[in-house]
């Protein structure tokens, strides 16, 4: 199974969706088609797989992240840590970048969703905990945070393919900072 996702992420990461058909997977693979549908019954499966791959690796990201010793003393330092960690995965996996923002199908969009839902609220519980944010913020902030900076994840990886566009990034920075900081402490108090 692990030769068919393999090959599936290789086909997505050089040649794009439209070029990871099933029969292409298992050329890539080296096995016979019937090998492929051994373990897949279609093309959505291998995609919400290899989806589910990446969506473990950045939460062990993540998870590490907020594990960290150092973390970030200021909400602009939180916003360029997140912005960073997941603008590199993205920049080292374009197979991800392939299935995250086309959400293909319903499984990839539940993923996605999932992953959105449950980072969004470990951020959060960090943002408060660490004084970044207000006590009384609520989590409807961060999880609009987390959907805007994917919308423009999508925006900076469309204009930019495979590194993402720096002026959309620079920006897409500026706006959560910018949204964010209307829910930070007052600095007077």
């Amino acid at each position: 199974m692990n030769a068919i996702l393999d090959a599936a992420e290789q086909i997505l990461a050089a040649d794009g969706y439209d070029a990871a058909t099933l029969k292409a997977v298992a050329e890539r693979a080296g096995i016979p088609i019937a090998s492929v549908y051994h373990y897949f019954s279609d093309r959505h499966q291998v995609d919400a797989e290899l989806m589910r791959r990446h969506v473990d690796n950045l939460e062990d990201l993540v998870n590490e992240f907020l594990g960290g010793e150092n973390p970030p003393a200021t909400l602009e330092g939180a916003v360029d840590a997140v912005v960073d960690l997941m603008l590199d995965y993205f920049r080292e996996n374009p197979s991800c970048v392939e299935l995250w923002f086309a959400r293909r199908s319903d499984a990839l969009r539940e993923l996605v969703q999932a992953f959105d839902k449950a980072t969004a609220e470990q951020l959060w519980y960090f943002a408060r905990n660490g004084g970044l944010l207000r006590p009384d913020t609520p989590l409807l902030v961060m999880q609009l945070a987390f959907e805007i900076g994917n919308r423009l994840f999508d925006v900076a990886f469309r204009v930019t393919p495979v590194t993402g566009d720096d002026a959309v990034l620079a920006e897409h920075r500026r706006l959560l900072a910018a949204y964010l900081r209307t829910y930070a402490p007052d600095p007077s108090v």
